[in-house]
Order: C-alpha cells, then structure tokens, then sequence
C-alpha cells in the first residue's frame, strides 16, 4: 500500500497530518511538494495537505478542488480541523486495503501470497554476520524448540555484539524481540505456544522435537526448511476442529482433506508478527474459512487450496538455511 502526502512549501498543516498518519499506521509515507495549480491537477491535490492512499484521496467527498490553497478537514464531530483525526486516517486506510484485497482476490491471475511473499522477502538479513546470526537462531530453534541464549548470539557475532546484531534483525522484522531484549519470534518460530505445533523429525523414536509456529503457513514452511519430516497440529478457530498436516519425505497429506489455508493481513501495517501472523489460519474446509473472512470484513486475503498453500510456504522458508 502506498502513502503519499501532497503538499505546498511550509504548509503550517503537514507536520499534524504525518504526526497522525504515524499514531495510525506503520506503513512508509512519502511526501511531495507542489508549487503549481498544473501540479496539483497533475497529481491530485486538492488543497494541501492531501492524502493519497494507493493514488487515490480518501477524503475528496468532503471538499471541493482547491488547487495550492490550504485545505481543511472535518472530523468525526464535523469540527474543522487542520487534517483528519487518527480514527479517520485508520478507517481510510483499512478500507483501502480492504479494496485492494478484494481486487486483488478477484484477479485469478494473481500470484497466490504475491504480497506476503514480498513482505517477507524485505526482511531477509543481507549484512554476512547478521544473516549467520539468523541461521544460527533458525537452527537453534529446529534443534531444541527454543531460541539461542544471548551469550550464544555473542559468540556467533563476535565482531559485534549481540544486542546489534539483535536490533538490526528486529528492525528488519526477520526476528521479533521482546521487551527485555529476548528472542521472542524467528519465523517461522515462536518461543511461545501458539495453536500450530509442529513436531519436527521421528516422533515415535523419542528424538521429536516439539515447536511453534507463528502461523500456518510458518508452520508449513518448517520441513522445507530443515530438510526433515514434521507434524503439524492445528485447529480452525471457527469450529475447533482439528488440522493435521503430516509431511512425509516430501509428500503431505492433509486431514480433513478439505482442509485449506486462509492468509490475510490488519491493512493498518506493522510487523508481521502483529498484524499477519494471528490471520493466517488452517481452515477444515472453505466453508468454515468462507465464514471467518465473511465475520472479519476488515481483513483482506486470500484462501489457498493446500497445494498453494504448500508452494507459497516453501517459497518463504525453503531457501532460509541455505549456505551460500
């Protein structure tokens, strides 16, 4: 989704409209001066400063087109104010986003998880001890159900110290920190439980290991990551039924086998961590995903069949562990 804020020089009313759009959404915002009434016609402001979500002023209807004049707003209460309050400015881009779902699952041509795909690409470690430092959690993670301690960080990154090499990794969202400072996510991973297990490697021989996912299609990703056998036990969170997916020398089955897999996102932006990860969930059939996204109108997505499902998790994490 892209925020453009369009604008006059020293116009007294963008430093509240960016204060707001900050309270509102984590999303990028870029800003762009116009000096002329060709200008504002070119690109669509109507009176400074206006809001472009995706192209397009979610508050045109309020007022007429006023070129490089000022432009005031309405808020909730219909005082005028110098730029839409932060409920405003959610509500438009919720809606927005919700538009772009919509379109976007109407296009049968589309990717399936094109946008998570990208998203997740974005916070892939380039620096080489930040990359090491995240493989080293990722196998920490598969072999024990647990981060790394923060000394094993130290040791990893020893030209740098663990809390920098940490934040850079957490600013980047490849890993979600908490608020001392722990590893509290690596996806695919949660040091916390959450309804998708994955037991990774022989169960039956004892030599198991049980550990969370942060959503299904983390959890599909982990055998395809670790190169090993996993169960999956998850639930659909409109019925309580259980989802099991068993992956077996690359070959899954599915049970129920109508099971599917919906993926959707809060439009409002942030780490995936808190605005994803809670709304990618198995379904035991469409029917029951159908019914989900009809009770969340807010939160755009897609349903996959397993085999997009499975394909969009291995494009995600297959390649996480890989040496060069």
């Amino acid at each position: 989704m892209k925020l453009e804020v369009l604008h006059i020089p020293d116009c007294p009313n963008l430093p509240p409209l960016l204060e707001r759009l900050a309270a509102a959404t984590d999303l990028p915002i870029t800003t762009r001066v116009i000096d002329s009434d060709n200008a504002a016609t070119e690109f669509g402001m109507a009176g400074s400063p206006t809001l472009l979500i995706n192209g397009v002023d979610p508050f045109a209807a309020d007022d007429g087109d006023c070129g490089v004049a000022c432009r005031l707003y309405r808020d909730q209460d219909g005082r005028i104010v110098p730029a839409p309050s932060i409920e405003q400015l959610r509500k438009a881009i919720t809606a927005a986003g919700q538009h772009a779902g919509e379109q976007h699952a109407a296009g049968q041509s589309a990717v399936p998880g094109e946008v998570l795909s990208a998203w997740r690409t974005r916070a892939l470690p380039m620096d080489p001890v930040e990359k090491a430092a995240h493989q080293a959690i990722l196998r920490t993670f598969a072999a024990t159900g647990r981060p790394p301690t923060l000394d094993a960080v130290d040791r990893i990154s020893n030209v740098r110290t663990s809390g920098d090499v940490l934040t850079a990794l957490h600013d980047l969202d490849a890993i979600r920190l908490d608020r001392d400072g722990q590893i509290a996510v690596a996806y695919p991973f949660s040091a916390t439980p959450t309804r998708h297990r994955v037991r990774i490697g022989d169960g039956q021989a004892g030599d198991g290991v049980d550990v969370y996912a942060m959503c299904a299609i983390d959890a599909l990703g982990v055998s395809a990551m670790v190169g090993e056998d996993t169960l999956i036990e998850s639930v659909d969170v409109t019925t309580g039924r259980r989802v099991i997916v068993t992956t077996t020398a690359g070959r899954t089955t599915w049970e129920p086998k109508t099971a599917v897999v919906f993926i959707g996102a809060d439009a409002g932006g942030g780490p995936s961590a808190d605005c994803c990860c809670d709304y990618l969930n198995f379904f035991a059939d469409r029917a029951a995903a159908q019914a989900w996204t009809g009770a969340h109108p807010n939160i755009p997505g897609q349903i996959l069949d397993q085999d997009q499902a499975e394909d969009l998790a291995i494009r995600l994490f297959g390649h996480l562990l890989a040496t060069t």
